[in-house]
């Protein structure tokens, strides 16, 4: 299912992709950027390489606030390049700064990778190692259940459970395309 909402008239220079981890941005982003010829970057890979560390060590070293910062500022930049597919963090969305650009920033739709928190949680088994949160499973509902508002007020948004990367990657281009074409009249 696809949901739009609050998408603009005019050229799409960029597609940014965000939802709850195990949505499949980091998989579904390079597939989009290639049907589309564009170029894929993910945010997380851009500042750790940046910073010369791991998110974690960020958070450990500096604390959640100066990572969101950063974060917000490495987006900011982002968002000005075109032909540009974007993954963004799962938490990105919750700065009102980065959430606020992303919806208005010319030429930049914002897509929501809608994932249900079951699936989440089969998608990412495994990797509690690298992401402690899924080992908290209240924590982690209290987190998908004040994020999940911010994801739903993006520009698109396409529930994803059901769907192959491949499937998600195509939904996500037409639902691009379709954004930027005329609404037709059905006259009878």
């Amino acid at each position: 299912m696809v949901k739009t909402s609050n998408t603009r008239a005019g050229a799409h220079h960029r597609i940014v992709l965000t939802g709850f981890m195990g949505s499949g941005k980091s998989t579904v982003g390079p597939m989009v950027a290639g049907k589309l010829g564009w170029r894929f970057v993910d945010a997380d890979d851009v500042i750790e390489a940046e910073s010369g560390c791991s998110i974690a060590e960020i958070f450990a070293r500096h604390g959640e606030a100066a990572f969101r910062e950063r974060e917000r500022a490495v987006i900011a930049r982002l968002a000005e390049v075109d032909g540009l597919v974007l993954a963004l963090g799962g938490g990105a969305i919750e700065h009102a700064e980065t959430r606020a650009l992303l919806l208005s920033a010319p030429g930049t739709l914002l897509v929501h990778l809608e994932v249900q928190l079951e699936t989440t949680l089969k998608r990412c088994r495994g990797t509690e190692g690298t992401r402690p949160i899924l080992a908290d499973r209240a924590n982690l509902e209290r987190r998908y259940a004040r994020r999940l508002p911010l994801y739903r007020a993006a520009h698109i948004s396409i529930a994803v459970d059901a769907l192959t990367p491949d499937e998600v990657a195509r939904a996500v281009v037409k639902a691009a395309l379709s954004s930027l074409r005329p609404a037709r009249s059905h006259a009878s």
